[in-house]
């Protein structure tokens, strides 16, 4: 293997390599790599083509149809437009990176540097090099459950919502209709407020005609 100096050079005993400012790649009429690297870095798990049958999934996804059919509003629907946002611009960067030449002329370097046996390194490594493969399996099935779960939350929320709203129309509609407090009669107050009947019920068994503070604040009726 080779170390860096502190003067920016590979050394292999007493051979000295120089780092390699520029790499190409085919095709020559591409623009060269600028890249500082004295190795070719084996390409990332990104760079993976995309399958027409992935594309096709992709693009099933009807966005406005998912926010209106599960009727979603405020944060929960601004936070579906950010998801989609970040899906766009990763859709938007695999399609960049799948189109991008992928191939590296060895030969051109054999030709250019003195020392081959880093070249023949690199490309041993570089034509070994095999993406990794991970079972996503339970992970897909804790989203599944998640998204049932969230399903469930939903519509408990609904109904709970439209509860709500009944008897906030309700309590609208009493107001709506309401007859002046002087035109209303005893019956009426009393099958609004039933505890009324009850607490004068209680005050008449104890001998007591007047609710409690009724003088302080009306008067004695005694003296009419």
């Amino acid at each position: 293997m080779y170390a860096k100096d502190a003067n920016g050079e590979f050394r292999n005993g007493h051979h000295v390599t120089r780092t390699i400012q520029t790499f190409r790649v085919t095709p020559r009429s591409a623009p060269p790599c600028t890249s500082t690297s004295p190795l070719f870095s084996p390409p990332p798990t990104s760079i993976i083509p995309v399958t027409m049958a992935a594309r096709s999934a992709a693009t099933k996804i009807d966005w406005a149809k998912v926010s209106s059919s599960l009727g979603l509003r405020g944060q929960t629907a601004t936070s579906l437009q950010s998801f989609k946002k970040r899906n766009d611009e990763a859709r938007r960067k695999v399609t960049v990176l799948s189109e991008q030449p992928q191939a590296v002329d060895f030969s051109h370097y054999r030709g250019i540097l003195k020392n081959k046996a880093i070249v023949d390194e690199i490309e041993n490594h570089f034509k070994t090099f095999k993406p990794a493969s991970y079972d996503v399996s339970r992970q897909l099935k804790a989203i599944d459950a998640f998204e049932s779960q969230a399903v469930q939350n939903a519509e408990a929320t609904k109904g709970k919502v439209e509860a709500e709203l009944q008897n906030l129309q309700k309590t609208l509609q009493n107001i709506e209709t309401a007859r002046p407090f002087e035109d209303l009669t005893v019956d009426e107050v009393a099958a609004a407020q039933p505890e009324i009947d009850e607490k004068t019920a209680s005050l008449v068994s104890k001998g007591k005609w007047m609710p409690p503070g009724y003088k302080e604040r009306f008067g004695d009726l005694s003296a009419v």
